[in-house]
């Protein structure tokens, strides 16, 4: 790739915006149409239960590789330009789902497809931190983080039309539509002003000096530690609740798939409203007390959820819970801009986020095991107990006088 190059148009705050939230919201739509098809595809394939939720699985660890490989380049060669070979990645790859013939070639698609998805989110994170005013960081960051809810949104209402008609490997075919939104992105937006000037005026960087800025002193590698347990905190929440919760709620209270639907959509919603809300929040007053308003919400939240046996109580009461579990989200990308220089911003944000993600991902394995082995009350302590971790990482590791646009790993 050539080296950044002064340009005319630069990365205005509503493309960024819609190069960002589209981007994300692929992350949800793809994720949440592979579980609705996971039955299908394993009839057709004849895999079993272990073997279907390992295209889960790669698709996450995927995920960590491309936000790694990722993160780099677009720090090196330009947000815009990786973002576009990252949703062509994405949509190639899960196009070619469509074609799958067995377990292993299926898998190797699955793996490719989330190595382009990994670096949709950091990417989209550091491109918002560079084209939007720092004032308004965090409701940016906010929108970018609703995104995923809206592909969520998007999936549990298209699926149930679609996959009766074109079935699961018409399904992997609508992956392709992201290619064209690409081509479109890269023709009608610029790089960010402020990567362009750091381009054309500082170092370049290899990918170990990148990592390193995550590191640089004591302050920012507490501040790495702290990031990396919130982001492992976030996803192993999200994914532990959304995978079971529908399965207990069908157990133990005999919800049918309509019910259980319903509370998802209205949880969902919870979501959306507490990732607007934060950031609206966290732009008015200090980020971090903000953080610990949500994170005590989370644990009460979580524990008043488990003692509930009505269902209409439990489908507003899992509104406000997502509200609280999910909608910490929303600040997640405008503290790692902060946090480290625009030379490391996206390695930053998808190092962090997609470790935090890789953990997440055990969130289900590990809540499956307890709810059949011990109790759903063990699990839920559990996730009770993960968000007092995040409780201490917010007081003790986080930076908290730091202002917007202010990074604490600069370099010079």
């Amino acid at each position: 790739m050539p080296a950044i190059t002064p340009i005319r148009n630069h990365a205005t705050p509503g493309k960024a915006m819609l190069a960002s939230v589209t981007g994300y919201a692929m992350d949800g739509f793809d994720l949440l149409i592979l579980g609705f098809m996971l039955p299908a595809i394993s009839i057709e394939l004849g895999l079993s239960s272990s073997a279907a939720g390992s295209l889960v699985t790669w698709t996450l660890i995927g995920a960590v590789l491309g936000g790694v490989i990722f993160g780099h380049l677009s720090d090196r060669f330009g947000r815009i330009r990786v973002l576009t070979i990252t949703i062509l990645m994405f949509s190639l790859f899960t196009g070619l789902c469509a074609l799958a013939q067995g377990y292993w070639d299926l898998l190797a698609y699955r793996t490719l497809a989330g190595i382009g998805l990994g670096g949709e989110f950091g990417i989209g994170m550091a491109l918002i931190a560079e084209a939007w005013p720092a004032e308004k960081r965090n409701r940016a960051s906010a929108y970018v983080g609703m995104g995923w809810q809206l592909g969520v949104l998007a999936a549990a209402f298209l699926t149930p039309l679609l996959l009766t008609h074109i079935g699961w490997r018409g399904m992997f075919l609508v992956g392709l539509l992201p290619a064209m939104a690409s081509f479109l992105i890269r023709r009608t937006l610029g790089e960010p002003e402020e990567f362009v000037r750091q381009q054309n005026n500082g170092q370049q960087l290899s990918f170990t000096q990148r990592v390193k800025l995550l590191f640089k002193d004591r302050a920012t590698s507490k501040a790495s530690i702290g990031i990396f347990i919130l982001c492992s905190v976030q996803n192993f929440g999200y994914y532990g609740l959304m995978i079971w919760m529908p399965t207990y709620l069908a157990k133990n209270f005999g919800f049918s798939l309509t019910k259980s639907g319903l509370w998802t959509a209205v949880t969902v919603l919870g979501m959306t409203l507490g990732i607007w809300l934060f950031g609206v929040l966290a732009d008015r007053f200090a980020r971090w007390k903000i953080f610990i308003a949500y994170q005590i919400g989370a644990v009460v939240m979580v524990v008043v959820y488990a003692q509930l046996r009505d269902p209409m109580l439990m489908l507003f009461a899992g509104a406000l819970m997502g509200l609280f579990v999910n909608g910490m989200i929303g600040g997640y990308g405008a503290l790692i801009s902060d946090t480290y220089p625009v030379q490391a911003r996206a390695t930053a944000q998808n190092i962090l986020f997609n470790l935090g993600r890789g953990v997440g991902g055990l969130g289900p394995l590990v809540i499956g095991a307890l709810v059949t082995q011990v109790s759903f009350t063990a699990a839920i302590s559990l996730l009770a107990a993960i968000y007092l971790l995040d409780i201490y990482a917010t007081l003790f590791l986080l930076p908290k006088k730091q202002s917007n646009g202010d990074t604490l790993g600069a370099i010079g």
